[in-house]
C-alpha cells in the first residue's frame, strides 16, 4: 500500500515521500495517527497545497522539542516497586509509567513517547528512548528501586547483587562478632579444664591409715 508521509516516520521515510508499506500498519498505525495519508491523486495533490504549511508547523514543534530535549536528556527519574530478593519486580515497569515518572517531575510525556522494546522487569537502572518529535529523540534513566534508599545506592553505581553481597557479608560478621564474644565470656568466667581434675582423696592426701 502506497502512503504519503506528513511527518519524519523513523526507519521509513522523510515528510511529503511517498513510501510502500504494509496495509496493516497503515490502516493501524499511520493512518490513524496523523503521520501519513493514502497516496491518491487527490491526496498527494492536497499535500502539495499544504507543504509550506506543514513544513512551518513541523519547524515550530521541533524548536520546542530541541528546547525540551535540552533538559530531559539524560535526566533520571526513580520508580519505586516490590520485589524480590534476587531483584526480580513482582509486575513490571511500562511505557506509562515511565511517561508518569517524567510527567511528575515537571515535563511533558505521554506514553506514545516512550520506547521500550520489552517492559522493565528488574531492578537496576534502565536506559529508555523518549521520542519527543520525528526528529528529536533522548534518552532518559529509570532507577527502579523497592526504597529511596536504594535507588540512592544504585543511582552511586552500586548493583542490586551488590547490595545484596553487602548485606550478606555484614550478616556474618555481626554472627562472628556474636561468636567471639561469647568465646571470650566463656574464657573470662568459666574454669579452666586443662589440668588435673581434683578429688576428695587427692585433697586429703587419700584414706587415714589405721595406727
Amino acid at each position: 500500500m502506497q502512503v504519503i508521509l506528513l511527518e519524519r516516520v523513523a526507519k521509513l521515510g522523510q515528510m511529503g515521500e511517498v513510501v510502500d508499506v504494509k496495509s496493516g500498519y497503515a490502516r493501524n498505525f499511520l493512518l490513524p495517527q496523523g503521520k501519513a495519508l493514502t497516496a491518491s491523486d487527490a491526496n498527494v495533490k492536497a499535500f502539495e497545497g499544504r507543504k509550506a504549511q506543514l513544513q512551518a508547523e513541523n519547524l515550530e514543534t521541533k524548536k520546542e522539542a530541541d528546547a525540551m530535549a535540552a533538559r530531559l536528556n539524560g535526566e533520571q527519574f526513580v520508580i519505586i516497586r516490590q520485589a524480590s530478593d534476587s531483584g526480580a519486580l513482582y509486575g513490571s515497569v511500562t511505557t506509562r509509567d515511565a511517561a508518569e515518572a517524567a510527567t511528575e517531575a515537571g515535563y511533558t510525556v505521554n506514553r506514545g513517547q516512550v520506547a521500550l522494546q520489552q517492559p522493565i522487569k528488574y531492578l537496576g537502572l534502565h536506559t529508555v528512548t523518549v521520542r519527543l518529535h520525528p526528529e528529536v529523540e533522548v534518552e532518559i534513566e529509570l532507577n527502579v528501586a523497592r526504597s529511596p534508599e536504594e535507588a540512592e545506592l544504585q543511582a552511586s553505581g552500586k548493583s542490586i547483587r551488590d547490595l545484596a553481597a553487602e548485606e550478606e557479608a555484614a550478616a556474618e560478621f555481626e554472627i562472628s562478632e556474636l561468636f567471639d564474644d561469647i568465646g571470650g565470656a566463656a574464657d573470662e568466667y568459666g574454669e579452666d579444664r586443662s589440668g588435673p581434675v581434683s578429688t576428695p582423696e587427692s585433697d586429703t592426701g587419700g584414706e587415714e591409715q589405721p595406727s
